[in-house]
């Protein structure tokens, strides 16, 4: 019998920058690229993985994605801005994936601060997310940007009932490879605009989802943050007004984002 893993083509190394390199199956591709920047591997290294099978979200949260299913890779970046500026690496990759996703589908968003979701009758569906690490390494810090994206899967292969696959989205079948080359596009065309973090920032809010609803944002230490996100500050923070007053919220502080009303 023939399952839907055997419809699913590998990607095609030929179609795709020589800085590419695919591997067949990975715990996780973060991890991979991680160790290579530690042994001195140049910025733009990309690994994708095929089959990821203990692929890491926010607090270490494990999944596992079916072969060829998705694209799930990571990239080795080394940035020479300030460091106030890194912050908004995770918003930046966001925004670029989105970028090169928005054409593709309609309702296509962002979820501050690392997620890509898509607005739906059903409420808001994820269809990628972002886990971007710092690094540190004998030439200097260096970030590896991880990325997935739903692209084959059923709902039955789905993580969450929430959550969605760009095949269930567009008709006709994505094409993975041409995919991930125009995501790379993506990075390098706007990566320029980390040194001008003001220009990004309202870039990002332009197509950040999460701006004008009511959160619920929890923390690791003292009382959730409730109340209706109203902007992003100058360093990438989530702006919250509450009863109380604006609380602006950190990306590495959140936990989770969700709307009061679901």
């Amino acid at each position: 019998m023939t399952s839907s893993a055997d419809l699913r083509p590998p990607l095609d190394p030929s179609r795709l920058p020589h800085t590419v390199e695919i591997v067949d199956e990975a715990g996780s591709t973060n991890a991979l690229v991680a160790e290579r920047a530690r042994g001195g591997a140049d910025a733009g290294l990309v690994i994708v993985a095929e089959h990821q099978t203990a692929g890491r979200g926010r607090l270490d949260r494990s999944w596992e994605v079916p072969p060829r299913a998705a694209l799930t890779f990571s990239v080795l970046v080394r940035p020479t801005v300030e460091p106030a500026a890194w912050p908004w690496l995770p918003l930046l990759t966001g925004y670029a994936v989105h970028a090169a996703l928005a054409d593709r589908a309609e309702g296509i968003g962002l979820k501050w601060p690392n997620d890509l979701l898509v607005d739906s009758p059903k409420g808001p569906l994820k269809l990628g997310g972002i886990l971007v690490e710092r690094v540190e390494t004998p030439t200097g810090p260096a970030a590896v940007l991880g990325i997935g994206i739903n692209v084959h899967q059923t709902q039955s292969e789905l993580p969450i009932p929430e959550a969605v696959s760009l095949e269930q989205l567009v008709e006709g079948v994505p094409d993975r490879t041409e995919l991930l080359s125009v995501i790379l596009g993506s990075l390098d065309a706007l990566m320029p605009l980390l040194e001008d973090t003001e220009s990004l920032r309202r870039a990002y809010a332009g197509e950040c989802l999460t701006l004008g609803k009511e959160v619920r944002v929890d923390v690791p230490a003292g009382e959730p943050v409730t109340g209706t996100a109203i902007d992003l500050d100058a360093g990438g923070r989530l702006v919250v007004q509450t009863a109380s007053g604006e609380v602006a919220v950190g990306a590495g502080d959140v936990i989770h984002v969700r709307s009061t009303e679901g």
